[in-house]
């Protein structure tokens, strides 16, 4: 059986390790624990988590337990690593109620049940240390030199606002983090993103320090898409995993919109496909290339929000763009392939209106900003004027254009589209 390290690596999980052969030995141990920390700024992540999520995914189908480490208490302190702003200090109260959000959302990646994971929250240990005792016992194993030098400090050192010293703290706190786990669980391995570095070898050495044991470490790489945007950001802001702010049909969308140059990269990165199978759609193109999107964004979809909301995503997208069953030769071990009912537009985003409104007449611009396809009356006007606007496939010549009840379809349903690829439904109130 492959390492996982080595499964890491070919899918694109790796930035750096830290000890890498002894690291290949200890998880050929099998059965180890290891941890990853989540921010719990807010109740819902986000897509930019999905690479420290599928990583701790990918450790339990191999065997080992994760630990899931929401940061009630480092929250409380906030980290500066990648930031050039202080971050917004919370509640234990707020901290608790984003705890409960997250794991929701890790629960459909990751089985909690019978230990066989765990979900912890460092305010439990961090928000009872004395302060004297910690700085004898703990500060006195950091060099300030060392820290100073930090990536995750530089930037804010270099920034206007500087780095001010509840922030200085943090390295300490999730470096006494690692000891934790390691004493009161055997946690030996620390995976988190490329801006983690710092604060994870500071863990390492800190262990190493007190305890003389060798524990380990994992980065992945800022995850960013062919164009060099950061991934999960939209004209429309963040996606996210929560489907009240992300509905499941947008979520599926963001999927599809992938750049031909990303598929593959994607598909290894945030589905559980055999590799075989990716490698063989980098040969792909055209309408083969756009299946294999199909099954990207239908994979991605069913793990963050459950097969039924993948099926209606995928059926709606149908209805609105065209599409026919995706070929077995393509990805077969996708569940795409199985029992995939006819097309419908339960999902596409639509508006219920009143026909004594459409008879009216209701004006181009106000229409496209009431449904949300355009942020302000004024960029609605702006979308038209460029020509970006369309009711049942015809542009919009003018913003005042009236919409009525005469562009009503055989179906009852007036579809509007900003763009090549955003629509939303006008229904009439029966």
């Amino acid at each position: 059986m492959a390492n996982l390290i080595d499964i890491f690596y070919e899918r694109g999980f790796i930035e750096q390790t830290t000890h890498e052969d002894e690291l290949k030995e200890y998880l050929d141990q099998g059965n180890i624990t290891c941890y990853i920390g989540f921010d719990p700024t807010g109740s819902s992540l986000h897509i930019g988590s999905l690479v420290p999520i599928m990583s701790l995914a990918h450790m339990q189908k191999s065997g080992h337990r994760p630990i899931a480490l929401v940061g009630g208490g480092t929250g409380l302190v906030g980290d500066p690593s990648g930031k050039t702003e202080t971050r917004q200090i919370l509640t234990p109260e707020v901290v608790e109620e984003n705890a409960i959000g997250i794991k929701k959302q890790l629960s459909r990646f990751i089985d909690f049940s019978n230990g066989k994971a765990l979900l912890l929250n460092n305010a439990d240990w961090l928000t009872k240390l004395k302060y004297i005792p910690f700085l004898r016992d703990i500060g006195r194993h950091f060099s300030v030199n060392r820290m100073v030098k930090a990536e995750s400090y530089k930037m804010r050192l270099e920034s206007e606002e500087g780095l001010n010293f509840i922030e200085f703290n943090y390295m300490l706190l999730q470096a006494y983090d690692f000891l934790e786990l390691f004493e009161n669980y055997g946690c030996r391995l620390q995976m988190g993103g490329s801006d983690q570095w710092g604060n994870i070898v500071s863990g390492i050495e800190l262990v190493r320090k007190m305890r003389q044991k060798t524990v380990f470490g994992i980065t992945f790489p800022l995850i960013t898409t062919s164009s060099g945007a950061k991934m999960g950001k939209t004209v429309k802001g963040a996606v996210w995993l929560d489907p009240e702010r992300t509905s499941p049909y947008e979520y599926y969308q963001y999927w599809i919109n992938t750049d031909d140059k990303d598929v593959a990269r994607f598909m290894a990165l945030y589905t559980f496909l055999p590799i075989d199978e990716i490698r063989e759609i980098e040969k792909l193109e055209n309408a083969d290339l756009n299946m294999a999107k199909t099954v990207l964004a239908f994979e991605t979809t069913q793990l963050v929000h459950g097969r039924e909301e993948a099926i209606k995503a995928y059926r709606a997208a149908a209805s609105m763009f065209g599409g026919r069953v995706v070929p077995e030769k393509i990805l077969p071990s996708s569940s795409v392939h199985k029992d995939m009912p006819d097309v419908d537009d339960v999902s596409v985003p639509h508006s219920f209106f009143e026909m004594d409104q459409l008879i009216e007449g209701i004006p181009a611009f106000k229409i496209f900003h009431t449904v949300g396809l355009a942020p302000s009356g004024g960029a609605a006007r702006r979308l038209i004027e460029q020509g970006g606007a369309y009711i049942n496939d015809r542009r919009i010549q003018s913003f005042e254009q009236q919409i009525t009840e005469k562009d009503l379809d055989d179906n009852g349903t007036i579809v509007l589209r900003s763009g090549k690829k955003r629509f939303h439904i006008i229904k009439i109130k029966k």
